[in-house]
């Protein structure tokens, strides 16, 4: 038989001086509140009700025959283990007024040992304090020897590598989306985080498994009967369990149940007598959680709370409320990721005629499948389902053997890590992955410079540049004559035809409206497909580089436009020019001969003066004719490079004011996208599963 402390200093509740009175009565013959002639129900001279001026259950009383099986303390009692020796040696010698009544058979047997149990065992400084009429379905027990714990050295969890690396990437992806995303949104991932640091501090030799079931469940039922005693209070009254409990079966737990908040009050350590027995569930920490349908507020949350610590959960479930929404929207579901660390009992199967526990229990694995949770059938990893009665025992064994082979494989905390990283990963998968192919093609970045160009007149200043060239052109290169014809047409004409007409107030209105036009555009390409944060903040980037960017192109554009003075001039342009001064002067030449003829200075013949005058008259404009079309090619590549350059500048603005700082937060989404896909394990392991 088991046996089991606590470690508790204070007096429990339950275990009150009426019990103590009834129990004696059920011995003496004396009805419930007399002893031994004493109306009071109290040992004489002792108003208390406590023997010889302690507490019930002290450690003295642990080694008298009549109270061997009734729950008590052991010798740490914060009355001294000194002081619990002497009164017990006492008691020992003769204890008028009690009477003595073996409830099992190996009470005498461990007088001495309750009271000498292991002095600075911090699992072995209390008794249960419990009634043993509210347990009549457990057998009574008797205290065994307890032996010190020897030095322990607590080894710290080890995560393997594949956790590590999907725990960094998810550490180094909030870090870098604490400026795109809000708390809220990270805050998952920082209790993922926070909770995995914690635990790998913690002992990695134990294995943290709670039991939750809901009201009327015979949670507290098994719970007892896998620690091999009442632990648990069990009863029709409800709630029954008001507080965690925990039960630890090996020494160096003690970090973990406080992480829990569970007090020593509430800790229990069964004591296992065969070594076999104490191998088995060695490393297991054991909790009873009160019931998640409670009526009672504080209840369900500390469920709440102590399910996101744990290692594992045993789900009890009962014939009744197997199906129960609660239970499956609440819990089950959301923790289907979970399936590895879950247990699924069907207990009180003693209830159930025949076949109907087999037909239950396919129903509930019908319903934890459309959970979406991985069932553990032929081999496959997944949630263990199994039927059992925690009253009868029946199963109660094959549970046993499946914990003791799960806490001995030491995985349920790198496997309950994993899993909360799963479930992080998928609820920032909405934040995190875009719905197509994201980022600046050539093509959208040609178009946005294409825009800017337009906005700022790249093509007509180009169309200017060329203007200008061949007007230049045709100054060097056309005949006198028509030089001085364009000249009086240039003075004839009002002075308003030759003011340089200046950019109107419209015009400039709707250069700017097309450089608006074009960020809108570049910023919509950039952020179509991202996740609502990135693509606001690639908007947000686009904007700020907006500010600023007309005036900016303005400045570009006198900058950058036709250098001052006359455009160059190719190096056949002075044989042309001096081609068209020979027609001119062939032209006088023959003009002056045949005036010379007229007056009778020189002797009459036409055919020389006037042939020389039809060469001048016809040469020049076929010099000039000739000109202007040699200076096509070189006015148009002159032009074209006067609008490259614009183009250039415009689009060297854009790009430091808009395209980078966009490049930038698509970078930034891309690093992050990479870590995601790292904490969500693609292209990595499992992290220990």
């Amino acid at each position: 038989m088991t046996a089991v402390t606590d470690q508790d200093h204070t007096e429990h509740p339950e275990h009150s001086e009426q019990a103590e009175d009834a129990e004696h009565a059920e011995h003496s013959g004396n009805p419930p509140g007399r002893h031994s002639g004493n109306p009071s129900g109290r040992h004489s001279g002792n108003p208390s009700g406590r023997h010889s001026g302690k507490p019930s259950g002290s450690a003295s009383e642990a080694g008298r025959p009549e109270e061997a099986g009734r729950p008590g303390r052991a010798e740490g009692d914060r009355s001294g283990a000194d002081d619990a020796s002497g009164r017990a040696g006492g008691a020992s010698g003769g204890d008028s007024g009690r009477r003595t009544r073996d409830r099992s058979p190996g009470a005498n047997a461990n007088m001495s040992s309750g009271a000498s149990a292991g002095d600075g065992d911090p699992w072995d400084d209390g008794l249960i304090a419990r009634r043993a009429e509210e347990n009549p379905g457990h057998a009574p027990y008797a205290l065994t020897q307890t032996r010190p714990p020897a030095q322990q050295i607590i080894t710290p969890l080890s995560y393997d590598p594949p956790l590590r690396s999907r725990l960094e990437a998810l550490r180094e992806l909030v870090g870098l989306s604490r400026t795109r995303l809000d708390n809220h949104t990270l805050a998952d991932a920082g209790r993922v985080l926070d909770e995995a640091a914690a635990r790998r501090r913690l002992s990695g030799q134990h294995t943290v498994v709670a039991i939750a079931g809901a009201t009327g469940s015979g949670k507290s039922q098994l719970f007892n009967a896998l620690a091999g005693v009442a632990i648990s209070e069990t009863g029709v009254r409800r709630p029954t369990t008001a507080a965690p409990i925990a039960c630890s079966w090996s020494d160096g737990a003690a970090g973990l149940i406080e992480r829990l908040g569970i007090p020593p009050r509430l800790r229990r350590r069964p004591l296992q007598p065969g070594p076999d027995e104490d191998e088995q569930l060695r490393g297991l920490v054991l909790i009873d959680l009160p019931d998640h349908d409670s009526a009672a507020v504080q209840h369900r949350e500390q469920v709440d709370r102590v399910l996101r610590l744990v290692d594992a959960v045993i789900w009890v479930v009962d014939p009744e409320k197997y199906a129960d929404a609660v239970l499956h929207e609440r819990y089950l579901r959301p923790m289907a990721a979970h399936a590895e660390v879950m247990f699924v009992v069907l207990n009180q199967i003693d209830r159930l005629p025949g076949e109907a526990a087999e037909q239950v229990l396919d129903d509930l694995r019908r319903l934890l499948d459309e959970d979406g949770i991985a069932l553990g059938e032929y081999g496959e990893p997944g949630a263990t389902v199994m039927a059992l009665s925690a009253l009868t025992g029946d199963g109660v064994g094959e549970l046993r053997d499946a914990l003791g082979q799960f806490v001995a494989e030491r995985a349920a905390p790198s496997r309950r890590i994993a899993a909360d990283v799963d479930i992080a990963a998928a609820r920032l998968w909405p934040v995190y992955a875009a719905r197509r192919r994201v980022g600046l093609s050539e093509e959208a970045r040609e178009e946005f410079s294409a825009r800017l160009a337009d906005a700022v007149g790249a093509t007509a200043a180009g169309e200017a540049a060329e203007r200008a060239w061949l007007r230049n052109a045709n100054r060097a290169c056309g005949t006198p004559w028509l030089r001085l014809w364009r000249w009086c047409q240039e003075r004839r004409e009002p002075a308003t035809g030759r003011q340089v007409v200046r950019p109107q107030p419209d015009e400039e209105a709707t250069a700017r409206q097309r450089v608006e036009q074009a960020v809108r555009t570049v910023a919509d390409r950039a952020s179509a497909g991202l996740p609502a944060p990135w693509a606001q903040a690639v908007r947000e980037a686009a904007a700020r580089g907006a500010q600023g960017l007309p005036e900016a192109l303005d400045e570009l554009a006198v900058r950058a436009g036709l250098p001052p003075g006359r455009p160059p001039r190719p190096g056949w342009w002075p044989v042309a020019v001096l081609a068209q001064a020979s027609m001119t002067v062939l032209q006088f030449v023959g003009g002056l001969w045949l005036l010379a003829q007229i007056i009778g200075v020189m002797s009459p013949n036409l055919g020389v003066p006037v042939l020389l005058m039809m060469i001048g008259i016809i040469g020049g404009p076929l010099i000039e004719w000739s000109c202007k079309m040699a200076a096509r090619g070189p006015a148009r590549r002159y032009g074209m490079e006067a609008e490259r350059r614009l183009r250039e500048a415009a689009a060297g603005c854009g790009r430091a004011r808009v395209l980078d700082p966009v490049a930038a937060e698509l970078l930034r989404y891309r690093e992050v996208r990479e870590r995601f896909g790292r904490v969500a394990g693609v292209g990595a392991g499992s992290g220990g599963r």
